[in-house]
């Protein structure tokens, strides 16, 4: 038994037209359904929604719903904004570059290029407040990555026993550190 991909993602959205107009725009994504209900089909709460997917690429899927009964959504106040985001993969770093000045010419505040070693990202907020970020691969991204696999179980476990960051794989931002 094996999982064969994510079929879809959803969050909460403030508004789902402008959600699908602002993806539409900035990350070039097309929209592919929308459902919508006055009762919730697994919970059967009477409950109004409207649910947006959006074409992520690679048969992957971004979906949202608006839900207008609900009081206004919110975060975790004990997680970082950081923490929670949603990633996606453009093909290399002249694309990466493209996207951050159309969001930028855009109005829309971007932070990076961040070198993570084997990719390198962009970040930015939806208008939801959904934190974004773009990732392309490093032209070491191969070799980055098996350096990693290397010590990914050792550094689990070190982890999990002091909670402290372990240096076995410091070499993976190093670049990004020094600057």
């Amino acid at each position: 038994m094996k999982i064969e991909r994510i079929h879809h993602v959803a969050y909460r959205c403030k508004d789902a037209k402008e959600t699908v107009e602002w993806y539409g725009k900035m990350l070039n994504m097309d929209f592919v359904l929308a459902i919508a209900e006055d009762q919730v089909p697994s919970t059967k709460e009477p409950d109004p929604y409207m649910h947006v997917f959006l074409d992520a690429g690679g048969g992957n899927v971004l979906a949202f719903f608006e839900l207008p009964t609900r009081p206004p959504m919110g975060r975790d106040p004990n997680t970082p904004e950081w923490v929670q985001h949603i990633a996606f993969k453009v093909k290399d770093r002249a694309e990466l570059l493209e996207y951050k000045a159309h969001l930028e010419k855009n109005g829309v505040n971007v932070l990076g290029v961040t070198d993570h070693g084997a990719f390198h990202s962009i970040y930015f907020f939806d208008p939801n407040g959904h934190r974004v970020e773009l990732a392309c691969p490093d032209p070491d991204e191969e070799a980055m990555l098996r350096r990693m696999d290397e010590v990914k179980w050792k550094m689990l476990e070190d982890w999990s026993k002091t909670k402290r960051a372990p240096k076995h794989a410091a070499f993976f931002h190093e670049r990004e550190f020094k600057q």
